[in-house]
Parts: structure tokens; sequence; C-alpha cells
């Protein structure tokens, strides 16, 4: 269809599974304007990560050598340019409809949990790989909060409207969290029904620990803060 430069005919559109187990399309949804009994309601919402400080945007000035230029004509850079880069400890929430995820791949409780692992893992170890043989940014989660229950999700991104200051930008960070949460559980009620968190700052809980909270069911979980 692409090499031929035309859009798919029904038929062809008809290859598409309304039942299918695809995660992929399961975590994050497909939708077909002109045929909408394909559409998939995403389970994952992913926030854009912030920065929990102020940050300075530096210019990263570079040029390109051209190996064949022998300097007949010429003595100047094959390409001339720059890029924005900027360093920072970031915020990002995230937020799973398990039983959405559960009905997306037709009830498949196996492949649910994992999903949800396979997710978890990704989110806290994988980095994007944009860019990585210049910046090597290869960073693991500093602090993972993971929650669930039955109420409205609510992220905690207020924490960081007053950029972080301090010298232990992390430590300050996390006490800057927590104390919103605190806040608005004293407010709206407890709005989770089991927590589990892992700080490696202060070397407190485990991935693995965690990996098992985000897979158990709601019913058994417990609140685990180590």
């Amino acid at each position: 269809m692409i090499k031929e430069k035309r859009k798919p005919i029904d038929k062809e559109l008809h290859l598409l599974r309304k039942k299918h187990k695809g995660v992929d399309i399961a975590l994050f949804g497909r939708m077909l304007a002109s045929n909408p009994e394909f559409n998939v309601e995403a389970a994952v919402q992913v926030a854009h990560a912030i920065t929990v400080h102020k940050v300075a945007v530096e210019d990263d000035y570079f040029t390109a050598v051209d190996d064949l230029n022998m300097g007949e004509e010429d003595m100047g850079a094959g390409h001339i340019g720059e890029t924005e880069f900027a360093a920072g400890l970031f915020y990002l929430y995230v937020c799973i409809n398990r039983d959405l995820l559960l009905n997306n791949i037709q009830d498949d409780e196996k492949l649910t949990v994992k999903t949800l692992l396979a997710l978890t893992e990704a989110a806290a170890t994988i980095a994007p790989t944009g860019k990585q043989n210049s910046f090597a940014s290869r960073a693991y989660a500093s602090y993972i909060l993971a929650e669930k229950g039955r109420k409205q999700p609510r992220t905690l991104s207020v924490a960081f409207l007053k950029p972080v200051t301090g010298t232990d930008m992390l430590s300050d960070a996390v006490a800057s969290l927590e104390s919103t949460l605190n806040n608005i559980d004293k407010v709206y009620g407890s709005t989770s029904e089991g927590k589990y968190q892992v700080n490696t700052a202060k070397g407190e809980g485990t991935f693995k620990e965690l990996l098992e909270f985000v897979v158990s069911p709601l019913s058994q979980n417990n609140d685990k803060e180590d």
C-alpha cells in the first residue's frame, strides 16, 4: 500500500482483528477514525516527564568533518550545528487501568501479568535510545512509588510547583512528594488501597518486591513501606 501510494481497501482493513492479544495495542490503544469498530481504548496513561527543579538549557556546538575533502577546493567542515541539552531529575507519572488491560487482551490473566512486569521494568530501567552516543543517559529510577486502588487516580506533580532548591536534590524531591501525598490523604482520606516504594538513596525496598506488588491481586494488598 505504501509503495503503491494508496489507501487500504476494505478487504485489507478487515485483516485487523477486533479481538486480539497485541499488548502494545492493549496498552496504548488504537484509533481508526474511518473504522471505529477496530478502535481500542488505551489502558495506560503516561504524563510528560517534568524536572523537579529549574533547568538551564545548554548549547553543544559541533562540527562534522568530511573525510573525503582533500582540501583542493576548501577546508571547511562538512557540517556545523548545535544541539540543545539539559540535565535534570525528572518526575514521571504513569497510570494503568488493570481491568481495561485485561479486557483488551481477551481476559488473559497470564499475559496481563507479563505485560505489567515488562512495562514496570521498562519504565524503571530502560532509557530512550536517542542521542545515547552523545550523552550516555542511562539512569535507573532513583525513587518509585507504586500505588493501586479503585478510586480516581491522581498525580503528585503539584509537589514540584515550587522547584526543589536544596543541595540534596533527590532527598528533597522525595520529601516534597511524600509530604504532598500525606496532605492529600489528610484531606480526601486514603486515595489508594495499597502502596510500595523503593528508594535508592536510602537503600529501601527492592525492585523484586515492587514487581510482586504491581502484579498481585488488589484484594491481597497491604501497605508495605520499607
